[in-house]
């Protein structure tokens, strides 16, 4: 460790100098800072979001529904450019008060729903289109444990790991110790949960899949954090093999490149329309 000793004042105050990498959008407060509009496509389901793992979670689902032939599930996927502070426009703040992405709205019906947070997004989806959550009790309860288990345990990795990792302006030896222990743990959670399932909750593909693959599985894949040696991701046969499998379904090679803007050509794609917006895309 470092010889430097943080002694906490008596009162918090806010440092806008930091900088730590998101330093500049973090802040203490809510609600809007800007009055923005956001754009209306002529779908039913307009998404505001970004890339990020959370952000996929819900353009894979759309995906994988379309790809069943659920023509009821098209979509407007507009970009949400964090870096710039969008996501606290009076629009995108009007859908999530929270203020990250993604944000949604279903124009449907009679009344448009708004719905915020990943999680609850793909559960309003499942349970819309009747797919990848089970009506069996029992399978639906594990469905709905792993996907609980994806929101309460992925803020170490990313939130904790991640950011002392790969994000914040001096490695320090305590924080990625701790974070390192938590997240290898719940690698070891998943391998063994894999090592006699197909999926994370059984046999069927479901939305804990679609939760836990863009945080997991791109993570002992070695594409997000650039951590793969330190974390040995490779001992970790059974959450590879799920990994790859779930990189091959068609639904998961579309639904990972809609809102996003970095890699190469044929891997990025800022807002989308219809299905021919990522045909172009991947045939680059």
């Amino acid at each position: 460790m470092s010889g430097k000793v943080y002694q906490p004042p008596k009162v918090w105050t806010w440092d806008q100098s930091s900088n730590a990498k998101f330093a500049n959008i973090n802040r203490p407060i809510a609600g809007a800072t800007h009055d923005k509009e956001l754009p209306i496509g002529e779908h039913p389901f307009q998404l505001h979001s970004l890339a990020t793992p959370n952000g996929v979670k819900v353009t894979i689902m759309f995906e994988e529904l379309l790809a069943l032939g659920v023509k009821d599930a098209e979509y407007d996927a507009y970009i949400v450019d964090i870096q710039e502070g969008e996501q606290f426009g009076s629009d995108f703040v009007a859908i999530n008060p929270n203020s990250k992405i993604p944000a949604l709205i279903d124009r449907s019906g009679a009344s448009p729903v708004k719905i915020f947070e990943s999680g609850a997004i793909l559960v309003y989806l499942a349970e819309k289109f009747g797919h990848f959550l089970p009506e069996e009790p029992a399978k639906r309860a594990e469905v709905m444990a792993w996907l609980m288990w994806q929101m309460g345990a992925t803020p170490f990795l990313g939130g904790g790991f991640g950011h002392f990792y790969a994000y914040a302006p001096e490695k320090l030896e305590y924080p990625i110790n701790r974070y390192a222990m938590e997240v290898k743990r719940q690698l070891d959670v998943l391998d063994k949960q894999l090592a006699h399932n197909a999926f994370i909750a059984g046999n069927e593909y479901s939305i804990a899949d679609i939760a836990i693959w863009p945080w997991y599985g791109l993570l002992v894949q070695g594409k997000i954090y650039e951590a793969g040696d330190f974390l040995e991701v490779e001992s970790y046969t059974n959450v590879l093999r799920w990994a790859n499998q779930i990189n091959q379904r068609e639904g998961v090679k579309r639904g990972r490149i809609v809102n996003r803007v970095w890699g190469a050509e044929n891997e990025k794609l800022s807002n989308r329309h219809c299905a021919n917006d990522i045909d172009e895309v991947l045939a680059k």
